[in-house]
């Protein structure tokens, strides 16, 4: 059974690295980069309805 990493991208840093993942003049080291930061970040729920 696989351990859960209890470390978790905080939400600012996702929100750059998602910035950056949709930034065409981002280089290709810079998306790597960002999309391993989003892997890591919490889940996004909506709140409200179901």
């Amino acid at each position: 059974m696989a351990k859960k990493n209890p470390k978790q991208t905080s939400p600012s840093v996702a929100t750059k690295a998602s910035a950056i993942l949709r930034n065409p003049k981002s280089t290709a080291n810079e998306k790597s980069v960002a999309a391993s930061d989003l892997a890591q970040a919490r889940p996004h729920t909506k709140k409200g309805k179901k």
